[in-house]
């Protein structure tokens, strides 16, 4: 059994998330723990509100929402009284066994899990200390609940198949999946690898064909720190944009700064590693090319992303280990990696564009040579003809309607003869 803890700022967002699994038929309500009621009986604002009244008696506590899953081994096919029990057990283990809490059993992944949530407010308004609790007290209590049950271990199951985060393939784009998915992956994301800007973070989640869009420079979304996430195709954006505060877990911009910050100190003992092992690739004598030097790091579960600009000229690398879960540019890991240095070494077999110039022809540059003034004899090609452009002839038929226009003063006006009187005599 694997425990992971969630610790956040809102309870209603937790909520929000486990109700709609619920919705949409891929969760049930199994418990409610220091409700006086059970759970199917209880509306939305019923079960938030007894956690509320416990946050409001410590309103300077902002980090006051847990939110737990506990998950088994595809073989294991627990029933709901197990996982009550299961559940009441592990909460009691970790210290929360006289707080309130919902047990919601999911249905929407290939092994049974059980989600738990609850407040670290207790009655008295003080608060259960939240430091390392996955390490401390999680982490001990599943271990224990695995000899107690009978459960799959954790560190057996890890070793005999490791969880791979896989990219996103057909999805119903527009629809509550889309966004479901993009939330688990990103999430994922987000809690196991380490990046420490968003054009690292964004290197990671191409892997999995999703992309975080900030905005274009300059632009409002920009200014204001938006983030959209994409589901893409072949780097292309293939969904409607979903805005990172309604994924859960809010993977904002804000978010994502903390993590940088964090990020950038953790990664710092993986350093070694992933330079060890580009190494090793760099050394071999039967890398000759890029290409080749990729798929050779492929191997090795480190991915390499290769910048280029419009003409074709790469400007800048980055490498993903997938081992460690770490992200580097080339540069950061020392300039034997940059995009430079690894140009020059596979320039040999693999030339670089260059701009293109063009090339005047012989008659050309004659006739410049020419026009300069110069007083060499030249001989001008047979088949060369002076490029004169005569004026455009006019017109032999002109529309009926085509008139020029009259002139002030071109015509004047015709006086009218005064008519003489006669007298008949």
């Amino acid at each position: 059994m694997v425990g992971k803890i969630s610790i956040g700022k809102s309870l209603i967002g937790v909520l929000n998330y486990n109700e709609n699994k619920v919705k949409e038929g891929h969760a049930l309500c199994l418990d409610a723990v220091g409700y006086g009621r059970e759970g199917g009986e209880l509306s939305f604002y019923e079960k938030l509100n007894r956690m509320q009244r416990l946050t409001a008696l410590n309103p300077k506590a902002k980090t006051n929402a847990l939110h737990i899953s506990l998950n088994f081994d595809p073989s294991e096919k627990p029933s709901d009284e197990l996982l009550r029990t299961i559940a009441a057990s592990y909460m009691e283990k970790i210290g929360f066994g006289e707080q309130p809490y919902l047990v919601y059993r999911h249905t929407d992944a290939g092994h049974d899990h059980i989600h738990i949530m609850t407040t670290n407010i207790q009655s008295d308004g003080n608060r259960i200390d939240l430091h390392n609790i996955g390490m401390n007290r999680s982490g001990p209590a599943t271990r224990e609940l695995e000899i107690e049950f009978g459960l799959v271990k954790a560190e057996e199951q890890k070793q005999a198949e490791p969880f791979v985060l896989k990219p996103l393939e057909k999805i119903s784009y527009g629809k509550s999946e889309t966004k479901r998915a993009v939330s688990n992956t990103v999430n994922a994301v987000m809690r196991d690898y380490q990046f420490t800007s968003l054009p690292e973070f964004n290197a990671v989640l191409r892997q999995f064909n999703i992309i975080a869009d900030a905005g274009a420079k300059g632009t409002r979304m920009q200014e204001n720190k938006g983030l959209l996430y994409y589901i893409t195709d072949k780097g292309n954006k293939k969904s409607v944009g979903i805005k990172a505060s309604s994924i859960y877990g809010k993977p904002t911009v804000k978010e994502l700064e903390k993590r940088f910050v964090k990020n950038a100190e953790n990664r710092k003992e993986h350093h070694k590693a992933i330079a060890a092992k580009i190494d090793r690739i760099l050394s071999n004598p039967a890398i000759t090319t890029k290409s080749g030097f990729i798929k050779e790091l492929h191997k090795q579960q480190v991915h390499a992303l290769f910048r280029t600009n419009d003409q074709g000229i790469t400007y800048g690398a980055t490498f993903i280990d997938n081992e460690h879960k770490v992200v580097f540019n080339g540069s950061d890991l020392g300039k034997a990696y940059s995009a430079n240095a690894l140009n020059e070494k596979f320039a040999a077999n693999e030339s670089e564009p260059k701009p293109q110039t063009k090339v005047k022809s012989k008659s050309t540059r004659q006739r410049n040579r020419l026009s300069k003034g110069s007083k060499q004899t030249i001989r001008l090609d047979k088949d060369w003809q002076p490029q004169i452009k005569l004026p455009k002839p006019p017109s032999l038929f002109k529309p009926l309607l085509e008139n020029p226009p009259i002139q002030q003063g071109q015509f004047k006006p015709q006086r009218k003869k005064r008519r003489r009187k006669r007298y008949h005599l």
